[in-house]
């Protein structure tokens, strides 16, 4: 597949390459160069993981990461548990209607879940601790 003369042989007819994956793969690359690249990326990502793992280490357990060691806590999906099923349930519905969609956990496992992608603006992270702090005064 990676040989010209493969191709060759083939009247460029042996494979097509994955059109549509490659175009992808060019505007994401583009947005991260316009964006400042790998460092200003992994700056932001940073910010938005220090933000919310710092609140809810502040939570007083109201809201419990699943993942305890900090240097093992992933920069992309923040996974957290409530102290019951019912307050994460409410979470969930509240967060909807608040904007905040796919909180939900996983299905096998449950609990919260918060992805943090790099196109998640920090912003959207500030707006979903607020919703928290106000989410655990209610609710704590």
């Amino acid at each position: 597949m990676v040989s010209y003369g493969t191709h060759v042989k083939k009247d460029s007819m042996f494979n097509t390459p994955p059109v549509f994956p490659i175009f992808i793969v060019n505007r994401v690359l583009n947005w991260l160069k316009d964006n400042g690249g790998l460092e200003a990326m992994e700056k932001v990502n940073r910010q938005k993981a220090d933000l919310l793992y710092g609140f809810m280490d502040g939570s007083g357990g109201f809201f419990k990461g699943t993942v305890t060691d900090p240097e093992s806590r992933s920069f992309m999906n923040v996974t957290m548990r409530l102290p019951s099923e019912e307050l994460e349930k409410k979470l969930i519905a509240d967060g909807a209607d608040a904007g905040f969609k796919g909180l939900k956990g996983h299905r096998s496992v449950g609990g919260i879940r918060v992805s943090m992608y790099n196109a998640m603006p920090l912003k959207g992270i500030e707006d979903l601790v607020e919703f928290f702090k106000e989410y655990q005064k209610k609710n704590g």
